[in-house]
């Protein structure tokens, strides 16, 4: 494995599709059918290409596997240089999984631009791998700016009635934020003269006033990407107005951008402000968690409901990657990919009947269990699944981060949980108004249960969603190496900083 360049194989080949789909002429019904083919051709060999680097990877190694090193800007001491640890693993396979379902549901859906549908899709799947493995900060900056491209013509062109303020939302607020982390990683170029993240993880040494000012940098673009409480309002309607598929990417690879920046870059870099503004987070966090879902439980569109569990959901994440023990980080990290799935679950949902009836208001449903028995039982699983029921995949990840909470604050650890409560009480109401009652609405008579495609994209989601809440150790296994170096070596830094401020 150490010859073959298995990552960049991964990265890069959606281009390959892409490029394809680009030269594919002919006529219209033949362009669009060669087009989907070639896509999800393409995501799904780059699925099972991904599988690959599970099976070979070295669960007992802290450090990063499958590295590579190349020139990119010699000149300036930028390299392209990518690897993979155990935090970073499964969000690489998170991506190449999602893309492909996110093709098989758009199968019918998109009948405008098929061509350049798909190929946004492609390009997007390569940025959101590229970042996931990169290990220059130049590199990351790319990658990490890049995905606002494909993502904003995804909703600008295939969204709904208002997707062009949608899309500029998103991306304004997305490119503000980041326009600031690229002075924080021209500032450690200053101090190092170079952008390897391996050499500024041993070498970058700031002091406390510095590091504050490069975490806050960091902080305003991977907060507006979680996104946090308050810079949270771009997302409902980015997922509104977005296609069935924007908003499964969106809500499940995306928002993990931001909680992966604060694991990868935040911590390591800047331990003594990582320590600072930890109180900061858990606030943040806290309201995020109790405000929005209180909003969601007065949501009248079925999208704008599950965006804002979204974000209570994620303010589980920041606060297990801040407690910075190994319960909550593990917690954090295993969220993230539950929420992937799920939430990406959820959307797919609504995509079902919004396909069928052209609207996303709860109250344009009821009685669905009785026409469509299939979708209800799915809706249900992937309902409960969100709200942490045991034995599937919500349950896991929200337990280690209130474990890891209480640890070092039992007020955040309360204020955490109620989100278990309000979640529950949102939810289930959702699932009540559409799906049980009285099927008295004519139009909701004819309506037909999923399809056979339906059933095969939601399927894996449904095996892989029992396989995390069943038998969760395969996943916390092989991240808990690189978690406790993560961990160790923030302690180790906050100890250091210690005995030399005491030292005369």
């Amino acid at each position: 494995m150490t010859g073959w360049p298995i990552l960049s194989l991964i990265t890069f080949l959606p281009l390959v599709g892409a490029f394809f789909c680009l030269i594919v002429n002919g006529p219209k019904e033949a362009v669009e059918r060669n087009c989907r083919s070639i896509a999800i051709v393409t995501t799904g060999l780059t699925f099972l290409v991904s599988l690959v680097l599970w099976a070979k990877f070295d669960p007992t190694k802290a450090g990063f596997q499958f590295e590579e090193k190349g020139a990119w800007v010699p000149a300036l001491g930028i390299g392209y240089h990518v690897g993979i640890d155990g935090i970073s693993l499964f969000f690489v396979l998170l991506s190449t999984l999602l893309t492909p379902i996110c093709i098989l549901a758009s199968w019918e859906s998109i009948h405008v631009r098929v061509k350049e549908y798909m190929v946004a899709f492609l390009v997007l799947e390569t940025f959101m791998v590229g970042m996931f493995t990169a290990l220059d900060l130049a590199l990351f900056y790319v990658f990490f700016e890049g995905v606002l491209i494909p993502m904003f013509l995804i909703i600008g062109v295939w969204g709904g009635a208002h997707r062009v303020k949608a899309a500029f939302m998103f991306f304004l607020y997305t490119l503000l934020g980041s326009v600031l982390m690229l002075l924080a990683i021209i500032a450690i170029y200053w101090q190092l003269g170079t952008t390897d993240l391996l050499v500024a993880m041993e070498r970058l040494q700031l002091p406390f006033s510095w590091q504050c000012y490069l975490w806050l940098a960091f902080f305003a673009s991977f907060a507006v990407k979680v996104p946090m409480w308050p810079v949270h309002t771009w997302l409902p309607q980015a997922h509104v107005e977005a296609p069935t598929a924007g908003s499964v990417i969106l809500a499940g690879v995306l928002l993990k951008m931001g909680g992966y920046g604060f694991l990868r870059l935040s911590i390591p870099l800047l331990p003594e402000a990582t320590q600072y503004f930890a109180p900061l987070v858990f606030f943040l966090s806290c309201v995020a968690v109790v405000y929005t879902s209180l909003v969601a439980l007065v949501q009248e569109d079925m999208k704008k409901l599950i965006a804002y569990s979204s974000v209570a959901h994620m303010g589980y994440v920041t606060i297990g990657a801040f407690v910075l023990n190994m319960q909550g980080v593990q917690g954090s990290i295993f969220q993230m990919l539950s929420h992937g799935i799920v939430s990406a679950a959820l959307f797919l949902c609504v995509g079902v009947v919004y396909d069928r009836m052209h609207t996303r208001e709860i109250a344009a449903y009821g009685g669905l269990v009785k026409r469509m028995p299939r979708y209800a039982f799915t809706f249900l699983f992937f309902t409960l699944a969100s709200v942490g029921l045991p034995g599937l995949s919500g349950f896991v990840g929200e337990f280690l981060v209130l474990l890891g909470a209480f640890k070092v604050n039992t007020w955040v650890a309360f204020f955490a949980a109620t989100g278990l409560i309000l979640g529950a009480a949102y939810a289930l109401w959702l699932y009540r108004q559409v799906v049980f009652g009285e099927l008295t609405k004519d139009n909701l008579k004819n309506i037909l249960d999923m399809n056979r495609r339906e059933i095969a994209f939601f399927l894996p989601l449904v095996l892989l969603t029992l396989w995390m809440g069943i038998y969760p150790a395969s996943f916390l296994d092989p991240m808990a190496a690189s978690v406790d170096k993560l961990v160790g070596d923030y302690q180790a830094a906050i100890k250091l900083a210690r005995t030399a401020a005491l030292s005369p």
